[in-house]
């Protein structure tokens, strides 16, 4: 149905003569065929959000409904790809329009030429219905990808076939109610709605990041959701590109929403060098990026996110582990306030929408662990980066997070001007996982790891409360037991807490060498109180050699951590044993 262009207010198109147009439907703006979404109704007029530059644009040019909702496209040819927020696919865009994205331009998201090898697993005769497996595509050789029953079908599997075939081309034919239908690789789903699942699961698996800071102190569960504020050089790109790259999960969607486009250039010509930790194989063979900068159009940062998560739930319906990183939920909420306020609607606190909070709350609760309609048991956890201005945590993006995830790593400006990374501040993040993964620490760490860790969380209470006190009166003025928690709390800030996102042995620490490092550092604090209540000089503690394999420790790489370990324990064993010996002398 055709309609015309009343009126033009940024990214905001008032159109006439769409009677039959439903809310959200996908429309094509103007003569270029310009993507846009209904987002008001209002009598005849028909408000639409269009997510691609409207400069040129003038009344009375055409508007077509297609009756369709926001949908991306889903098959073989995902992995290993740079899309736009409407999933564009921005090498082929280049190829098209050169380094800038012209408006209008029309960019299949999925090559529909190139041939893929499908091996059928289900057999003709059985039957199937929405989300069924029937075969699959080796699409890199980190990810098989599991061609699926698509929404809305089921019924008796009259015929299946296998070999090579485009994403487009007939590979099963399914008999429902008397209809038969033809099944390929491609299949569509809308952004705003959430996939269906059988059964839905508590989270109680550790998702390793390789970060200390997080897997020991402020874990994250598979399934999970973490907010993660902090102001402007805080360190919250690190943080999240760190976690793409070492967290144990299958596959990796990284949403680069709103954020300048220098840091999202530096991912884009990073990822595709990065290798996979466990394999050795490139990341982008797991990985699928996002990209949807600040000086692109606002209204497709909206997309972004629902384009992103989409995704995340298409490989978990697979059966993977998924992890969403979205870089930042604050650049969409304001994409949202700046929207708003186009529709002349009653603004909320600081005038971001007031349904603000339901569309957070719609986002991060897509995550989770889930048996899918496959069958197969996915999960998708969820990160959202927050950058409140002035890195003020009051404003309402971040309340509105910190409402809804579970995890807080609270990101502090002073620790980064300090050059402590990651700069997750120890008193103020929480993760209320803790309880629910208590098994598996049991299971997988030695029985007296997660009481290290409270010990270690309750020393850097300590000392932080004593550094007052010292500034007051100075470290002297401290009876010795107290400057031993002074020496201490510096080596879990300095030789644990601390990380190099850029030194190869560093930036990624396995649990088992966390959990010994802990253990090394606890050991000493434990030993030199002992020492102290014998009556030793403080002085003797501060200056025994073992204190500098301990402060070396974290650039030992991982598989020689273990060997490193023994040396440091006999070490400290050593030279406590010899300065009791001193001191009975």
């Amino acid at each position: 149905m055709l309609g015309y262009i009343e009126r033009i207010s940024g990214p905001l198109v008032v159109a006439k003569d769409l009677s039959e147009s439903k809310m959200f439907d996908v429309v094509k703006v103007g003569s270029k065929e310009l993507i846009g979404e209904v987002i008001q109704i209002r009598n005849d007029q028909v408000m639409v959000q269009v997510y691609e530059d409207t400069n040129g644009l003038k009344p009375g040019e055409p508007v077509e409904t297609t009756g369709q909702p926001l949908s991306v496209e889903l098959a073989p040819g995902l992995l290993g790809n740079i899309f736009d927020g409407l999933e564009r696919p921005l090498g082929e865009i280049r190829k098209k329009t050169g380094s800038f994205i012209s408006a209008g331009v029309n960019v299949q998201p999925i090559d529909k030429k190139k041939k893929w090898k499908f091996v059928a697993t289900a057999k003709k005769g059985t039957r199937v219905s929405e989300g069924t497996i029937i075969g699959y595509v080796d699409e890199t050789p980190l990810i098989k990808h599991y061609i699926m029953i698509p929404k809305g079908i089921s019924g008796k599997l009259e015929s299946i076939k296998q070999g090579s075939f485009t994403v487009e081309e007939g590979i099963a034919k399914v008999m429902q109610n008397g209809k038969l239908h033809e099944i390929c690789m491609l299949q569509r789903r809308p952004v705003r709605v959430a996939g269906g699942y059988e059964k839905r699961f508590g989270a109680d698996e550790l998702l390793i990041t390789g970060v200390r800071s997080i897997d020991s102190f402020f874990p994250i569960a598979k399934g999970g959701s973490s907010g993660i504020p902090g102001p402007f050089g805080s360190g919250k790109t690190v943080t999240l590109h760190s976690i793409a790259k070492y967290a144990n999960s299958n596959v990796v969607i990284y949403v680069g929403c709103g954020e300048r486009g220098n840091e999202m250039s530096e991912v884009l010509d990073e990822f595709p060098h990065l290798e996979d930790p466990n394999s050795g194989r490139p990341l982008m063979e797991r990985t699928v990026l996002i990209a949807n900068t600040s000086n692109m159009p606002v209204a497709a940062r909206e997309a972004s996110i629902y384009t992103g998560i989409t995704l995340a739930e298409y490989f978990r319906d697979m059966g993977y582990s998924v992890a969403v990183m979205a870089d930042s939920t604050s650049r969409w909420a304001e994409a949202m306030r700046e929207m708003s306020a186009r529709l002349e609607e009653m603004p909320g606190e600081e005038g971001y929408p007031a349904y603000l909070q339901k569309r957070l709350a719609d986002f991060y609760e897509r995550n989770g662990r889930f048996i899918a309609l496959s069958g197969k048991e996915g999960s998708i956890t969820t990160i959202g980066a927050v950058s409140p201005p002035g890195g003020d945590i009051s404003e309402p993006v971040s309340q509105g997070t910190l409402r809804i995830v579970k995890v807080y790593w609270a990101l502090d400006a002073a620790l980064a001007s300090s050059r402590h990374f990651p700069s997750i501040n120890w008193l103020n993040s929480y993760s209320l996982y803790k309880d629910a993964l208590a098994p598996w620490y049991a299971k997988n760490t030695d029985s007296g790891f997660q009481t290290r860790v409270e010990e270690a969380l309750k020393l850097l209470q300590r000392e932080a409360e004593l550094k007052d006190i010292v500034q007051l009166v100075g470290p002297d003025a401290l009876p010795d037991s107290e400057r031993v928690i002074l020496e201490v709390g510096k080596m879990l800030r300095e030789d644990f807490l601390m990380q190099n996102a850029y030194d190869p042995a560093d930036a990624y620490s396995t649990l088992k060498k966390q959990a010994m490092m802990l253990s090394i550092i606890m050991r000493y604090s434990s030993m030199a109180q002992d020492a102290i209540a014998r009556g030793a000089d403080i002085e003797k503690l501060k200056s025994m050699q073992v204190r500098t394999g301990i402060s070396r420790m974290r650039y030992v790489p991982n598989e020689k951590f273990e060997e490193e370990n023994s040396r440091i324990m006999k070490m400290l064993e050593k030279e406590f044993s010899e300065l009791a010996a001193n001191e009975e002398e």
